[in-house]
């Protein structure tokens, strides 16, 4: 089963490119779910959220809708400032979603500084192990974790592999794909070189990928599928909508096959 999404959907510049410019805020999410059949929460990167706030957006999406949810800050970017307290609360805001059955995974996206090394691994053991036995999948940023060691370490644990697409600097990961648990993951972040290390996140992510680029993702996917019980596909190119444009184009693909 493959579900295609895009990593958030409350941006005010969607308006008009991707809402109705008179569609409400409060029914935007409703609205998005009748496009498409999954979402990446990305906001809990920056804040941790009351369980309230996923129970209203497991009412406003369908039956067989899942969410992904990203860890909170200091357990991924920030780990000397992390506590007990972010992780029970970060686990106890997914309730909601775990009840309503529209709960994915769990994606802990580690920064380019998190480098291949065993006090790492050590920490994504424990981290796997605090996930109260919720489906973990993680994204590497740096590329001196594309080792197959790595892949057969986290197949031992049934830890899942994120997928990327995203500039080819010499530091960072080229776009494997892999299958290490019963989850496939892709994140599809741009190709804006000019713009990614500039620190504006906006425009890091301004980039609409042509129909040649997303076609050639379409066989990587469907064998990522073959191999696993659900995949996910997200677009992260959320500036002006184009993730959701481009979301919808990859989608039409997938259904027609074409290669």
């Amino acid at each position: 089963m493959i579900y295609i999404g895009t990593s958030g959907f409350k941006f005010d510049y969607w308006k008009g490119h991707f809402y109705p410019e008179k569609l409400p805020e409060k029914e935007w999410l409703a609205y998005y779910a009748t496009k498409f059949n999954c979402l990446e929460v990305n906001s809990t990167y920056y804040r941790l959220l009351h369980p309230a706030v996923f129970f209203h957006m497991a009412e406003k999406t369908p039956p067989g809708f899942l969410f992904t949810v990203k860890t909170y800050r200091t357990l991924t970017h920030e780990i000397g400032e992390q506590t007990e307290t972010d992780t029970k609360t970060f686990l106890d805001s997914l309730k909601p979603l775990i009840d309503a059955e529209k709960f994915g995974c769990v994606l802990a996206q580690f920064p380019t500084s998190f480098h291949n090394t065993p006090d790492h691994l050590d920490y994504i053991a424990g981290f796997h192990g605090k996930m109260a036995g919720l489906p973990l999948v993680v994204e590497f940023r740096n590329r001196d974790w594309l080792e197959e060691s790595t892949f057969e370490w986290l197949k031992k644990r049934g830890i899942g592999f994120c997928g990327v697409d995203e500039p080819q600097f010499a530091s960072l990961m080229p776009p494997v794909v892999r299958a290490t648990s019963e989850i496939g993951y892709l994140r599809f972040h741009g190709r804006n070189y000019k713009e990614w290390w500039k620190g504006d996140k906006d425009k890091r992510y301004d980039y609409l990928y042509n129909e040649d680029e997303l076609r050639q993702w379409v066989p990587k996917i469907k064998k990522l599928e073959a191999e696993t019980e659900v995949t996910f596909v997200f677009m992260n190119n959320c500036y002006n909508a184009k993730a959701a444009i481009n979301a919808e184009q990859l989608k039409i693909m997938l259904e027609k096959g074409e290669a």
